[in-house]
């Protein structure tokens, strides 16, 4: 099993099916706030959404195609973190994260991000991380900004949410360029 432990509070855990009752509660929790800019939330209505979606990624991971993790944080879920696409042929990943409202804001993300990464690139010695986000979605962009991701430019209209497109900035990391 994976476990990445980042600091004394915080580490990364591969999310298993014992997980999802907590993965649940917390995206219930914060629907409303996750609903903003994630594109999940309404088909995500019951515990057995959260335990299929876990199945899902458990064979992904498997299959070394992705890799989804629990964030853990003082002992308790706070969010998830993943590679959603590992690409190995072309040596790039995709890292997506949500938080829990209530944790949000005290630098957890950051810590995490910084954490992906830094395993994508030395660990598992692919070439590029790529972060996508809602242009609109500062919060969230703030992360990449903030570990000296590129701004590598706009997909217009890259995702559909709910009743609208939203255009998409691509953050990317290559590993020349990792401290």
């Amino acid at each position: 099993m994976f476990l990445y432990r980042i600091d004394g509070e915080l580490s990364l855990k591969l999310s298993e099916l014992k997980d999802a009752e907590r993965v649940f509660e917390l995206t219930n929790q914060s629907r409303e706030c996750l609903r903003e800019w994630l594109p999940w939330l309404d088909s995500t209505t019951k515990l057995d959404d959260t335990k299929e979606y876990i199945k899902m990624s458990l064979k992904g991971f498997a299959e070394n195609k992705m890799m989804n993790t629990v964030i853990i944080f003082k002992g308790q879920i706070v969010g998830v973190a993943s590679y959603n696409i590992i690409n190995h042929s072309n040596k790039t990943v995709q890292i997506g994260y949500w938080l829990g409202e209530e944790y949000q804001g005290n630098g957890i993300m950051t810590k995490v991000v910084k954490a992906l990464t830094e395993y994508a690139l030395n660990y598992l010695k692919l070439n590029k991380v790529e972060i996508r986000v809602a242009v609109d979605n500062k919060k969230s962009r703030r992360i990449p900004e903030r570990l000296g991701f590129v701004n590598e430019g706009c997909i217009r209209q890259s995702e559909w949410l709910y009743d609208h497109y939203v255009d998409h900035v691509v953050y990317g990391m290559l590993a020349q360029d990792w401290k």
